[in-house]
């Protein structure tokens, strides 16, 4: 699988799609536009915007016609008609940048791929206002960003957990943030997106390989954890598994296994709540996984040693691979597994054992003595 940024890309290939730069602009609709929507007509028309971006334009009264100013995305479009856009310039974003190492394993005008380490949040929220990920991107993009939604930050089409490792693709442009939240929509089911994990987990599943199904909500007595919910409540959330390699303690027994994990849905904390949910949380899981803590006793000496340093829960996003929302080439990463995964990794594993000597024959002689 090849590894970080193509080789053969071309930064400077034709854009088939580009910005729509900010400005007065016109459109026509035609007879086969009549009866459309103002919103979908517009929407259809400006591949670059988004339709929520299109609504909000429209009730902001950036978009007049002969008549006046169009307020209502509902209204219906008739045939001849000029309807004249007025896109403002992007807002400065709201989070401020900050000056944080990022490692950018691929990175054009619409879009940036990173390796993001264990213990950086994502997004700006209640307790983490400055250190993010959005707070870096901003600094490290600069007058890069276009403009998501008319706002100077960076798209985020999905999440990694603060302490969860791994491959993130982000946003630096209206269309890109389209077209790849489309590709996140469809789960991978149109064959474009695939999100491969890493897992070291506690136990050993009874199946080598199977799938998890179960609704994800809010726990309803810890809000901050999310749970699996019985009947229709919750949300949809699918995790495939694969049983990799199974490890054993002192006493020989099964304890732990590594996994390698397809998801179909991307919910909060959906790996950690489903593989807890099948009685095999994730090693090192303080949240999900704490009733296994006494199980680091059975661990080997170095096995045990490992975990405690790594301090966090043993999940590594270590493969994304997408199509361009705007080349529409496909895109394929990888991320090596980190020193401190890699380190309970290698303490798990046995040592291979040497194969016994056998002591050597003398060579019988077909000489006879006479």
């Amino acid at each position: 699988m090849p590894t970080g940024c193509d080789s053969e890309w071309d930064d400077d290939a034709e854009d088939p799609a580009g910005e729509i730069p900010a400005g007065p602009l016109e459109v026509t609709a035609g007879e086969a536009d009549a009866g459309l929507r103002l919103d979908r007509f517009l929407a259809g028309r400006l591949e670059a915007l988004s339709r929520a971006r299109i609504q909000a334009l429209i009730r902001q009264g950036h978009v007049e016609s002969s008549a006046g100013v169009l307020s209502d995305p509902a209204s219906k479009v008739a045939p001849g008609q000029v309807i004249r856009i007025a896109i403002p310039p992007p807002e400065p974003a709201g989070p401020t940048g900050e000056a944080l190492p990022l490692t950018i394993v691929f990175e054009d005008k619409h879009l940036l791929v990173l390796d993001k380490p264990a213990g950086l949040v994502v997004h700006p929220a209640a307790g983490h206002t400055q250190g993010t990920l959005v707070n870096a991107l901003i600094a490290h993009c600069g007058d890069e960003l276009s403009g998501i939604g008319g706002v100077k930050r960076p798209g985020i089409v999905h999440r990694l957990d603060k302490d969860t490792s791994g491959l993130l693709v982000v946003a630096k442009s209206d269309i890109a943030h389209r077209g790849l939240a489309e590709q996140f929509a469809a789960h991978g089911c149109d064959g474009r997106l695939v999100r491969t994990y890493e897992a070291f987990v506690w136990g050993v599943p009874s199946r080598p390989s199977g799938t998890v199904e179960a609704n994800l909500g809010r726990s309803p007595t810890n809000r901050t954890r999310m749970a699996v919910m019985r009947g229709e409540q919750g949300r949809h959330a699918v995790t495939h598994f694969e049983v990799m390699e199974t490890f054993t303690g002192p006493d020989g027994k099964p304890i732990a296994s590594r996994l390698r994990l397809a998801l179909e849905t991307g919910r909060t904390h959906q790996i950690r709540v489903h593989l807890a949910h099948i009685g095999h949380p994730v090693m090192g899981d303080s949240v999900y996984g704490a009733g296994f803590k006494s199980s680091a006793r059975h661990l080997p000496e170095k096995a045990a040693e490992a975990l405690e340093n790594l301090g966090r829960q043993a999940l590594h996003a270590m493969e994304l691979g997408f199509e361009h929302p705007v080349t529409r080439r496909p895109l394929h990463f990888t991320s090596p597994r980190p020193p401190e995964i890699e380190a309970l990794y290698r303490a798990l594993k046995p040592a291979p054992i040497a194969p016994a000597r056998v002591p050597k024959r003398k060579a019988k002689s077909n000489v006879s003595k006479r």
